[in-house]
């Protein structure tokens, strides 16, 4: 783990590494373990019914759960950054949460799906929009750009449940709102920053504090302002998800791992393994269920990792290219997405803010994870 100070000083400095950090990156190491599949069994969690064990809760992060409500997110202060990361992951698939975002200018609530090697699928939402909510995404940890974010409209979404969908096959990624597609985006094989993510992910769930008082000024205009901590608590709400593991999406019949064979990172060279061979013979894959409990709160481990990678969610601009749904630019970009991509509403060409929000919200977010140790 880096130390605070160095992350402090990276963050103030650059806004560069702070969003991208992995246990191991196959793409830069021999011998990573391989990422456990979730399998051809799909994983159903009611919050409702209390903690589950398929998600790991990271250090400092202490949960309720409500019988209506589901997993409460509580933010009491500037450190707070509840997260809890999958046990297992998907290789290709689809995941949909059930939420309620945390109310509160400067406040953040992500459901992120990311990768060993920096891979990304994101929603995000900022606690003093009412009216929409962010996506994104991002390849092997690039940030050289940032013109793939997009804003879809969504009803109230501090004040009521809606589920949002992240649908991801081997050609095609699709977010989704209460079953409606808002955003799509093709797989055309470009590389770089703008590269299709396709590697196992992770799923990760949180909330976050953009709007402190030490974050960059960057940071706190894309979260609105600062936090007011008069008005705590600030409480984001995970009723339910569900997670389907498409296993590689070539006809794989059951997964227990999956394998990097090389360094590049692309899903072609990512192997489906069975229990121990790379193969698509059936077996059973099985999830564990934690027993209801009214609370949860992470036991100290030794990694921060959890905590550092959620919220390495980056809503910037797209000029045009990315979404269903209003996009914003947010600053200017040296490459504009390749990818197709659909677009059913306007695109907004309004003026830029002095720094690029998010960028500058990834590394305030993953400082939290150092700072709240």
């Amino acid at each position: 783990m880096l130390p605070k100070f160095l992350t402090t000083v990276a963050l103030a400095a650059s806004l560069v590494s702070a969003q991208t950090f992995t246990d191991c990156d196959p793409t830069k190491r021999d011998g990573c373990p391989n990422p456990k599949a979730v399998g051809s069994k799909p994983v159903d969690i009611d919050f409702r019914k209390g903690a589950n064990s398929f998600f790991k809760v990271a250090d400092g992060t202490s949960l309720k759960y409500d019988n209506n409500l589901g997993a409460v997110f509580s933010i009491n202060k500037e450190t707070d950054a509840p997260t809890i990361s999958s046990s297992k992951y998907i290789f290709f698939g689809q995941v949909d949460v059930t939420v309620r975002a945390a109310r509160g200018v400067g406040i953040v609530t992500s459901f992120v799906l990311q990768s060993d090697d920096l891979d990304e699928i994101d929603w995000e939402w900022l606690g003093g929009d009412l009216t929409e909510v962010q996506t994104n995404f991002f390849s092997k940890g690039c940030t050289d750009t940032y013109d793939r974010g997009g804003f879809s409209p969504v009803t109230d979404p501090v004040n009521q449940f809606h589920t949002y969908t992240i649908k991801w096959t081997p050609t095609q990624l699709d977010w989704l709102i209460d079953g409606v597609v808002v955003r799509t985006l093709m797989n055309t094989g470009v590389k770089g920053c703008a590269g299709y993510p396709q590697s196992p992910m992770q799923i990760k769930l949180g909330t976050w504090v953009a709007g402190r008082k030490d974050a960059p000024q960057g940071t706190i205009e894309w979260a609105g302002g600062l936090a007011n901590f008069g008005d705590i608590p600030f409480d984001g709400y995970y009723q339910s998800l569900r997670i389907v593991d498409y296993m590689g999406g070539q006809g794989a019949t059951e997964a227990t791992e999956y394998h990097y064979t090389d360094r590049s990172g692309s899903w072609q060279s990512i192997k489906v393994v069975n229990n121990g061979e790379e193969s698509d013979s059936s077996s059973t894959s099985k999830t564990s269920t934690a027993k209801p409990t009214g609370s949860t709160t992470a036991k100290p481990s030794s990694s921060a990792t959890t905590l550092a990678t959620l919220t390495s969610s980056h809503s910037a601009s797209s000029n045009g290219t990315i979404t269903s749904g209003s996009i914003k630019p947010t600053g200017t970009s040296g490459n504009q997405v390749s990818g197709t991509t659909t677009a059913a509403t306007s695109v907004s060409t309004g003026a830029a803010p002095t720094m690029v929000g998010n960028m500058a919200a990834i590394g305030a977010a993953a400082l939290l994870g150092y700072l709240a140790l």
